[in-house]
């Protein structure tokens, strides 16, 4: 078994991390440490959860506290014309929350140092961080936007950066910071070591790597493969629903989970205001978090979630991207993603570092390719189980009380009852009496019980990757099932109601009345043949970037990134140029919201 002690990492730095719990180094841990520790840049593909923060920061933290100790410092490329003092390492990442939780992270490791960590990012008092870079940082974790808004300023100085990290580098292109992190990374010594980390190496990672990065060492960390007869760690399951009947449906699904805390995630900032004022309305404990809110409520929110006076955080993906809370039980998809990794980086605030969790998604009828999908991508098939029907929801009820009558009972203390119930007993059976008492205490909590059941079908369902277990006499609830056996894939001859496969359209003799598909069809059906360029009443004037344009159509649309053409800012409106089919969309989603905390007006170029 390796240590951190046998990585080479500084005595002090050792002595950081076994205090804070940590024995045995993760497995990105074990290879990018020594890597970075020999100076090399490094190119480090793992997904959420595997701790990344000290895989980069801790070899970080060493390399300063040497060159501290040496009196040295990195070469200095250009003449600095700041009065601040020089930064000398600095991590960048896409989001406010996990800008401060990296930072949180590397204070830790860098107690008992003199070392100092600073965060930067939009939202926070602009003085509260100049003070800050003015006292000087050892490290700065900032997010693109706001590290460039300091070096505008000449409060941030990288003339003497000695490591500079990127994480979650392909987050932070799909949130349009490609040109900011050009901008930054020309600004910072050619001597300095760069690290970049992402969960996907999409082919434009791989151009940020060739371009900035001196032949650097490459790392895969694969899934984990879990031998055969194992329980998985998050248990994932779908039910599919048309989308009238869905939040019924997750009414019961709510109901039978029973969730500890929960996250649920949609695609756009106003299904989550709904969704969340239903919630309330049905008496959860539910908070939103969305980009269109303003800083201090999300604080707010967070602050509520994690001290568990809220249960439920209903999110968006961009608001709830970096977060890290130990006591989150389920995640649920109320609106499936789009894009497979989108998918597997959601699930991931459930289940991390080897705790157990529970995902599920509610998916429509003609979102099932996307399921495929997803199972192609993870090798694991989801399950697809039958709704709680309300006979289902009694008997858990009646199992919930089971379980309060006993610790009631156990608990001592009812001599005052007893004598209450002899009394009754001398007059009526002591089984009709505790029923009577049973049935008044349901019946206050849940109705008179004669509810009729609603119609709501689970279409039939073929995974791309069947289980071992996945025959029809299966339960459609209960513990997670053994995924070791995928077994085969079903043969094309035997696909039935799997529909159309996505890659081609069906014939017109086949499908003579085709339904047209909603607003919110997915964006794989989106014609990108046809363009057009839409014309958006902000720009530079406002301080807009691309990067805010590209976030307010992704939120507001629930289009991926990709779909997006040229972005000009101009000084006073912006060009953006998306597909034809789903303009109209754009254009209303944008409508309804606000971007740099101005409304817009937005019209077809031309």
């Amino acid at each position: 078994m390796s240590t951190f002690a046998s990585l080479g990492l500084a005595p002090s730095l050792v002595s950081a991390v076994n205090a804070l719990g940590y024995e045995e180094p993760t497995p990105i841990q074990t290879e990018a440490i020594p890597v970075l520790l020999s100076g090399k840049d490094l190119v480090g593909q793992a997904g959420t959860g595997t701790g990344k923060t000290a895989a980069f920061a801790l070899p970080m933290l060493e390399r300063l506290l040497k060159n501290k100790a040496k009196g040295a410092a990195a070469p200095v490329s250009k003449s600095s014309t700041s009065r601040f003092p020089a930064v000398h390492g600095m991590v960048l990442v896409p989001t406010r929350e996990l800008a401060m939780q990296v930072a949180e992270a590397i204070q830790k490791y860098s107690k008992g140092t003199e070392l100092t960590v600073v965060p930067l990012y939009g939202g926070a008092p602009m003085d509260q961080q100049i003070r800050g870079l003015m006292r000087g940082a050892s490290v700065v974790v900032a997010t693109p936007g706001r590290a460039l808004d300091h070096m505008r300023r000449k409060t941030l100085d990288l003339s003497a950066l000695q490591v500079l990290v990127l994480d979650e580098a392909d987050e932070m292109l799909d949130m349009g910071f490609a040109e900011d992190l050009e901008a930054i990374l020309s600004e910072t010594p050619s001597t300095r070591q760069t690290a970049l980390f992402a969960a996907t190496m999409a082919p434009r990672i791989a151009t940020i790597a060739n371009k900035h990065l001196k032949q650097p060492e490459r790392i895969t960390i694969a899934r984990e493969k879990r031998p055969a007869g194992k329980v998985a760690r998050i248990r994932q399951v779908a039910y599919i629903v048309s989308k009238h009947q869905k939040m019924e449906a997750f009414g019961r699904i709510l109901e039978f989970e029973n969730p500890k805390s929960a996250i649920v995630f949609c695609r756009t900032r106003i299904e989550v205001d709904e969704l969340n004022d239903t919630l309330k309305a049905h008496g959860y404990g539910a908070q939103a978090l969305h980009g269109g809110m303003e800083q201090k409520q999300r604080d707010r929110v967070m602050t509520m979630f994690r001290n568990g006076k809220a249960d439920m955080l209903v999110a968006t993906d961009v608001a709830a991207r970096g977060l890290d809370i130990e006591h989150v039980s389920h995640v649920f998809n109320y609106d499936v993603p789009s894009a497979p990794e989108v998918y597997v980086h959601r699930i991931g605030r459930t289940g991390r570092m080897g705790r157990e969790g529970i995902a599920i998604s509610i998916v429509d009828p003609r979102e099932r390719r996307l399921l495929r999908m997803i199972e192609n991508l993870t090798k694991q098939p989801i399950e697809v189980a039958q709704l709680p029907t309300v006979q289902d929801l009694r008997a858990k009820r009646l199992e919930a009380t089971r379980t309060a009558l006993t610790d009631r009972i156990t608990a001592g203390d009812l001599d005052g009852v007893k004598t209450f119930v002899k009394s009754l007993a001398q007059e009526f059976d002591v089984v009709d009496i505790a029923a009577a008492a049973i049935a008044m205490l349901h019946e206050a909590a849940h109705g008179d019980g004669t509810e009729e059941e609603a119609e709501i079908q689970t279409p039939a369902y073929t995974p791309s990757y069947p289980s071992r277990d996945s025959r029809e006499s299966r339960p459609s609830r209960g513990p997670s099932y053994d995924r070791g056996d995928r077994g085969d894939r079903a043969p094309r001859a035997d696909r039935g109601d799997r529909g159309p496969r996505p890659d081609r359209a069906p014939r017109s003799e086949e499908r003579p009345t085709r339904e047209r598909k909603p607003a919110g069809a997915p964006v794989g059906d989106i014609d990108m043949s046809k363009t057009t360029v839409l014309r958006i009443g902000v720009g530079k004037k406002a301080a807009v970037r691309p990067g805010d344009l590209v976030g307010a159509i992704t939120g507001e649309a629930g289009i991926e990134s990709k779909y997006l053409g040229a972005i000009k800012v101009q000084h006073d409106h912006s060009l953006v140029e998306v597909p034809a089919q789903i303009a109209d969309r754009i254009i209303a989603a944008l409508k309804k919201t606000t971007i740099r905390g101005k409304s817009v007006d937005v019209k077809i170029e031309g």
